[in-house]
Parts: C-alpha cells; sequence; structure tokens
C-alpha cells in the first residue's frame, strides 16, 4: 500500500477531537495526514485515558465482574507455575473491592507513559535509524491517536463483561474458540491474538507511514513479526508453566 503525500503547497485543514476520534476508524489515512499537519496530543490523550480507564473499571463494578477477575488471576498465576493457596485466595478476594478504582485509575496513569514510551522508541527508530524526520511531537501525536482503536476495544469489552459477569478480552480468537483444551499451546497462543491489537497494529503503520512518507505495508508486517514472536514467546511460556 503506497502513501501518497499531500498536494504541495496545501495543509489539510485541522479537525475537530471528534472528528479524530471518529476519522481514526472511518478514514485513518485522511485523519494521520491532518494529525501529521497539526499534531495535537493533550485532548485525544485525556478522552483515550479517560474513556479507558472508565471502560476497563466498569465490569468490575459488580459482584460476578469482580469474581471472575480474580478466577481469571488466580488461572493466570497457576498457568505460569505459581501455587495460589488458601490465604493467598483470601488475600486476593478481600483486593477486589478496590479493582474498580485501581484500575481505571491505573489506566489514566499508565496509559500516558506507556504511550510516551513506546512513542520514543519508534521516533528513535524512524529519525535516527532510518533518516526520518518528524518531530518527537508528530510521533507522539500520531501514536496516541492510533489508541482510539483501544478504546473501542475497552468498550466493547467492558459492556459486554458488565452484562456477562466475565473477565478479560471478548475479542481475543481463544475466547472465539472455547472448545480448546484450556492449558494447551494452541489455546494460549490463540487467547493472545485479539482482533483489536491486530486493528490498532494497522491503523498505527498507516499513521507512520503517512507521518513518514512510507509504505504502510513493510511496517505493518514488521509490527506483525513483532507480535508473532511476543505471542508465541507468552504462549509456550503459559503453557510450560501449567504443565
Amino acid at each position: 500500500m503506497t502513501t501518497t503525500a499531500p498536494a504541495a503547497g496545501s495543509t489539510p485543514a485541522p479537525k475537530s477531537l471528534v472528528a479524530r476520534f471518529i476519522g481514526i476508524i472511518t478514514a485513518p489515512r485522511a485523519t494521520f495526514e491532518t494529525v501529521a499537519a497539526s499534531p495535537k496530543v493533550l485532548g485525544m490523550l485525556l478522552t483515550v485515558s479517560l474513556l479507558t480507564g472508565v471502560f476497563s473499571a466498569l465490569p468490575l463494578t459488580t459482584d460476578a465482574g469482580k469474581q471472575a477477575m480474580l478466577e481469571q488471576q488466580v488461572q493466570t498465576m497457576q498457568s505460569m507455575g505459581f501455587q495460589v493457596n488458601d490465604q493467598m485466595y483470601e488475600g486476593m478476594q478481600k483486593g477486589t473491592a478496590r479493582l474498580p478504582y485501581t484500575t481505571g485509575i491505573g489506566a489514566v496513569i499508565f496509559i500516558p507513559i506507556v504511550s510516551l514510551v513506546f512513542a520514543g522508541i519508534l521516533f528513535a527508530i524512524f529519525n535516527a535509524a532510518l533518516g526520518g524526520e518528524a518531530s518527537f511531537k508528530q510521533v507522539y501525536s500520531v501514536y496516541i491517536h492510533s489508541g482510539v482503536i483501544s478504546v473501542v476495544s475497552a468498550m466493547l469489552t467492558g459492556v459486554v463483561n458488565y452484562f456477562s459477569g466475565r473477565a478479560g478480552s471478548v475479542a481475543n480468537l481463544g475466547a472465539l474458540l472455547p472448545m480448546l483444551p484450556e492449558k494447551s499451546f494452541l489455546a494460549n497462543l490463540l487467547g493472545t491474538v485479539d482482533i483489536f491489537i491486530i486493528w490498532s497494529l494497522i491503523v498505527l503503520a498507516i499513521g507512520l507511514g503517512v507521518l513518514y512518507k512510507r509504505r504502510t505495508q513493510p511496517i505493518a508486517i514488521t509490527f506483525f513479526s513483532l507480535y508473532a514472536v511476543i505471542a508465541l514467546a507468552i504462549a509456550l511460556f503459559k503453557s510450560r508453566g501449567g504443565a
């Protein structure tokens, strides 16, 4: 896929926060052309952080959601080889009362920090290693705007889990194929493959392609390759731990 830069002398008109939010979903390339020309960070950063925090905490406001999260935490620890005794379980159960607050506040605090770190990594790769000339503010703005897809994921997951009393992603391939053996390598591998993560990587690749005037496909392939390596490593680790 080839990135087409705006015509010489033309600058895309700035868009409102709402228009940019919707545009990332419906027309990411055109929206990123606006973001690259007029990078804005604060409004979208607050929007992504707050909405993610609210919808991540939403299912944990119910007793069923808290219990589901507790069971998920126990299963995760066991899959990594840790044994949860009765005393540990009781302590974790008491801590579920704080889950809505720690989850929501944690998202608001850590999303800006994590975004800053990853934007810094991308800035170093594309500018220092590949000779790009974008500013850090442009890279950070592109990365933050790609987070709109994560918000969509949090909203869908939060609402579904709130009404179903479940925990965890509702869009990973493991959740879509529940008939697989729970602790098998394939189940763990598919459990790490999330449709929204794939979507967000594509959107981020589009944004970086627009910003650096590069083809989207090689950037996306690189992202998917890294994602595949991480997914394989997690699945292998969890399968061996569970065994």
